[in-house]
């Protein structure tokens, strides 16, 4: 297939140095060794009935037919640094990077070790490298890893540029997808994101004309995503066949210096059949012909490669002994992979967030290193007599003390820089230190979150602002990734990254897009910490926490905070650090304990201030961890507890807190457990209408009295 035709001036590459051959004897080595894997974890699918679960692939997903052209690319993604972002077709491209054949295996087995050491399915993969090409962590939905491999590519630059790493210099980010990917939003954020920003990234996209069943004229109009991007700006496009050897090869090359060479990103598609159902439990013949698949097996890459091998390149009886070798090699592996223990039941809660190392843990890649994080240092010793400050410039205090100290660290999102936020709380941060650091993002809140992931895992702190709570819904599947990452990947990786959403009612005006909260969406969401502070200091404390953490971190910054001088206090100094999961007691009483977190907290205490003594106030201040200990604490002492929020009531954090004390309290309770929160409707913009559903210090004061009297 000829190349796709470009835009005059657009076509050539710019000159880069030579490259040399391809090593084809790696190349048809490991292409083999694919399809040896495949064959043998389609037979056993084949065979479920007299095969053992234990030596059954539950989830199998082939690579046959895409083989050959992303082994040429492995052996070409080979610089210190390196990055790519795989999916679940994406094992050639694994094995040439030096993933072992018994742990290719052995994962899709669900044995331990491997990827995950059995918590995740086969097909998700990683491989992580301290020097040299890694694999981020694959995720199991489609088009989750272009944004995170933009964000790679983006922390090359910055590793060079910034912190003058040479090192990296000449190191790229790589996308791999099907060309059913490309409509997700994640493609095109990513694209975005390396066109506008000139990133060293190449998208590599193997086009099997099919998305399950669906053709690719209804993924893609036109059924070609190079020739509809032609009119794109600083984006070298190439379009060939991914069966025919010497092309393959020679496009490849061309790219992957293209993007070494400092010119810009490229995306090449290559087409490539499917010989394969889409997955194990899939019956292509029910939506393709015969004649269909029988077209798809005459464009086989494999025969295509012996033939461009045999005999100008090696012999037959060289070829014959590659196959030999193989053979081998796949037969000891499977026999060791079978050979793995299942994984222990004991370990399975392990790694969910950060755990002191113990013996045979993996090095986790990801977030600052211990060195960095100990040399940061921090006290929760307040410094005295700071002057009096708002809630947001408590924030902007704390983030530029962070940036000072920390070179790694970085602060973006939409509207950051130039504007300083829309609440201007990064106001002047860009000026103080410059663009590379603080910067303005495209509109997408997938590729602000997936970036900064991308950017974590390259040991870089990113702090990824989503300017409403409500807009961090497009990157919910970004987010939760991001959570699970360290526990799916058995401690492999991590993406130690901070998210400041501001959300919650404004100063007089609520409405349903800016004035959500929904605290409890990531507090149910794995592997999350959630700070939500009620003052400036506390707001200094977590977000310094937060940015020394090895967890990912929400940080909820509440609008009427933001708008007002409420939550204002006394600034603790550069290096405040609150520990996280410590809740705060504002009011000491004896007959009712208030349980409540963020603006909630002011109206809390003015209600509790009523009762002279009676009703004990707690601050939780972070909802993942919460302070279970403090809590039971309080209602032992008091016997009644009032739980106040401003999330909606049904399934909100309080109903969890209330079930607790139900459970681990009920024989010191003197009445029910009650919550006060705004009753399941959203936010209304009116202030009458606001006032109607947001409890205030008067309701408060009724609710407590109720309680009191039973």
């Amino acid at each position: 297939m000829a190349t796709h035709s470009l835009p005059a001036g657009r076509r050539a590459a710019p000159a880069a140095a030579a490259s040399a051959s391809p090593d084809w004897r790696r190349i048809a080595y490991y292409v083999l060794v694919s399809r040896a894997l495949d064959d043998a974890e389609e037979a056993t699918n084949r065979n479920k009935a007299t095969v053992p679960r234990e030596h059954q692939v539950l989830y199998q997903f082939s690579a046959r037919g895409h083989e050959m052209a992303q082994v040429i690319l492995g052996t070409l993604v080979d610089h210190a640094h390196d990055g790519a972002g795989a999916y679940y077709r994406s094992r050639p491209l694994l094995l040439t990077l030096g993933l072992s054949i018994d742990d290719a295996l052995a994962s899709p087995l669900g044995r331990s070790g491997g990827f995950s050491d059995g918590r995740d399915i086969g097909v998700v993969c990683n491989l992580p490298k301290r020097r040299g090409a890694l694999v981020l962590p694959m995720s199991g939905d489609v088009g989750s890893q272009y944004t995170p491999t933009a964000g790679w590519a983006q922390s090359i630059q910055y590793h060079r540029d910034v912190l003058g790493d040479a090192s990296h210099a000449g190191s790229i980010g790589v996308a791999l997808g099907g060309e059913g990917s490309v409509a997700t939003n994640g493609f095109w954020a990513a694209l975005t994101m390396a066109t506008t920003l000139a990133l060293p990234m190449l998208f590599y996209i193997e086009d099997n004309g099919l998305g399950i069943s669906v053709r690719g004229d209804m993924q893609t109009p036109g059924g070609n995503i190079a020739a509809n991007l032609a009119s794109f700006g600083n984006l070298l496009l190439r379009d060939g066949d991914g069966t025919n050897p010497p092309e393959a090869a020679r496009l490849l090359q061309e790219v992957v210096g293209h993007v070494r060479a400092g010119a810009g990103p490229a995306l090449i598609r290559l087409t490539v059949p499917r010989l394969s159902n889409h997955s194990g439990p899939d019956n292509q013949k029910g939506y393709r012909s015969d004649e269909e698949i029988a077209a798809d097996w005459e464009r086989d890459p494999l025969p295509k490669l012996r033939a461009h091998l045999v005999p100008g390149v090696m012999t037959e009886q060289a070829w014959g002994a590659l196959e030999h070798d193989v053979e081998r090699d796949v037969g000891a592996a499977l026999a060791a992979a079978r050979g793995r223990p299942a994984p222990k039941a004991d370990t399975v809660k392990r790694f969910v967030y950060s755990e002191p190392p113990q013996a045979g843990d993996a090095d986790t890649v990801g977030g600052l290193s211990a060195r960095e994080l100990a040399a940061l240092g921090g006290s929760d010793v307040a410094a005295e007599q700071g002057p009096v400050i708002r809630f947001a410039e408590a924030v902007r205090r704390t983030l530029a003390s962070e940036l000072e100290a920390n070179p790694k660290a970085l602060v973006f999102g939409e509207d950051v820089g130039v504007k300083g936020g829309v609440h201007l709380v990064t106001e002047g941060l860009r000026k103080r230190f410059g663009n590379a650091r603080v910067f303005d993002t495209s509109l997408s809140e997938e590729g602000i979150i997936g970036r900064a992931v991308g950017m974590a895992l390259s040991g870089l702190m990113p702090v990824a602002e989503i300017q409403f709570r409500k807009y961090a819904d497009p990157a919910t599947e970004q987010l939760n990734n991001c959570g699970t990452m360290r526990w799916r990947t058995n401690n492999r990786f991590a993406a130690p990254i901070v998210v400041r959403m501001p959300g919650g009612f404004g100063k007089d005006v609520g409405d349903p897009w800016h004035s959500l909260s929904s605290e409890v969406t990531w507090a149910h969401a794995i592997g999350w910490q959630v700070l939500v502070p009620s003052n400036a200091a506390d707001a200094v404390g977590l977000l310094r926490a937060a940015m020394r953490s090895r967890n990912p971190s929400i940080f909820f910054e509440h609008r009427s905070l933001l708008m007002t001088s409420d939550g204002s206090a006394r600034y603790p100094g550069d290096s405040y650090v609150l520990p996280l999961g410590v809740a705060k007691i504002l009011r000491q009483g004896s007959d009712i304990t208030l349980v409540t977190w963020g603006a909630m907290v002011h109206r809390c205490v003015a209600a509790a201030d009523r009762f002279a003594g009676r009703a004990e106030v707690l601050d939780l201040r972070t909802v993942a961890p919460w302070d279970r200990t403090a809590v039971l604490a309080s209602v032992r002492k008091t016997g009644r507890c009032l739980i106040v929020h401003e999330d909606t009531l049904t399934a909100g954090f309080g109903a969890e807190i209330a079930a607790t004390i139900a459970q681990a309290a009920f024989w010191s309770l003197d009445a029910p457990v009650e919550r006060l929160a705004v009753e399941d409707v959203p936010m209304p913009y009116h202030e009458v209408l606001l006032a109607a559903v947001l409890p205030d210090a008067d309701r408060v004061a009724a609710s407590i009295e109720h309680v009191l009297a039973q």
